[in-house]
């Protein structure tokens, strides 16, 4: 199985066009050891030729172009895409949808009810699609036991469960939350077995989500903060990280600690905020990931299972 990471930041990307906090200003100046960064995706396939698009960011385009397996050039319109699969329904993981709007083909959508539901009530991408390349849209499950495959995307089936978390801005239930909001997602290639955990938005380890992360080769999972009150230290935000629906990394509770009972499975960090310290290649703060043999995702990974 392969998994490619087109983007590995959270919202806004790194840096961030209206932002001058320490990162962005030191990576637009030069003076920090760090990388730009596109907004979170993934794409995986078993053999190479068929991908299955995980979100589609608003830099969509810009990822295609530097992975070439996604623009075959078979005939005059193709694409390697055989499917989108919704993680949510936040506008950083579904604003690409509209990049992908050329063509006479149907977009294969697979997202759960009340990821459906926003995007064809407060955000009506999904409508709106209908006037181009049109959709097909797929219910996705979310009891975690029931799994799926994709047709055109051979030797790959998914397992999908709800998370804790809360729906969009803009959603007409934003402050009552639905299961399905946010689901995580297992990769499974039949043929070797091998699994992968995704989920690049996760406010905690639900009691119900180590029967499945347990299974898994390579765990990829939510790097947005280093602190719970990373954005209110910095003046940024009211919220706090885990109020917004990310599990900080450090602190009692937060993300090392949980990946740390995962034993010496892959572990992967996705969706970083621009804020991070992380970013940062020779920080403190990196350092201690390594000392957890955590890896922080950057555009362009490979992760070969």
């Amino acid at each position: 199985m392969h998994i490619h990471v087109l983007g590995s930041g959270a919202g806004g990307g790194f840096p961030q066009w209206n932002c001058n906090c320490y990162n962005c200003d030191g990576l637009r100046k030069g003076t920090i050891n760090a990388t730009k960064r596109t907004q979170s995706s993934i794409c995986v396939s078993s053999d190479g030729v068929n991908w299955v698009l995980f979100n589609a960011s608003p830099d969509v385009l810009q990822q295609i172009q530097d992975f070439p397996p996604l623009q075959p050039g078979r005939a005059i319109r193709d694409t390697g895409i055989q499917a989108v699969v919704l993680i949510d329904a936040q506008i950083d993981h579904t604003t690409g949808l509209f990049m992908l709007r050329e063509g006479l083909v149907k977009r294969e959508i697979y997202c759960t009810d009340a990821v459906y539901g926003d995007l064809t009530s407060g955000n009506q991408i999904l409508n709106i699609l209908g006037h181009y390349c049109g959709i097909n849209h797929h219910h996705v499950p979310i009891d975690g036991e029931t799994s799926f495959t994709i047709p055109n995307v051979p030797n790959l089936k998914f397992t999908t469960v709800s998370l804790k978390s809360a729906a969009p801005p803009y959603s007409p239930h934003r402050n009552n939350p639905q299961p399905g909001d946010t689901i995580g997602v297992l990769i499974e290639e039949i043929s070797t077995g091998k699994k992968c955990w995704y989920s690049p938005g996760l406010a905690e380890i639900e009691p119900h989500l180590p029967v499945l992360m347990n299974q898994a080769d390579c765990i990829m999972v939510d790097g947005t903060f280093w602190t719970d009150t990373e954005m209110i230290d910095l003046g940024l935000m009211t919220k706090t990280a885990r109020s917004i629906g990310h599990n900080p990394q450090s602190g009692p509770n937060g993300m090392i600690e949980d990946l740390d009972k995962f034993g010496d499975v892959r572990k992967v960090l996705i969706h970083i905020n621009n804020t991070n310290p992380i970013l940062r290649e020779d920080s403190a703060e990196r350092a201690i990931l390594n000392a957890h043999k955590i890896e922080v995702a950057y555009d362009g990974m490979d992760i070969i299972l």
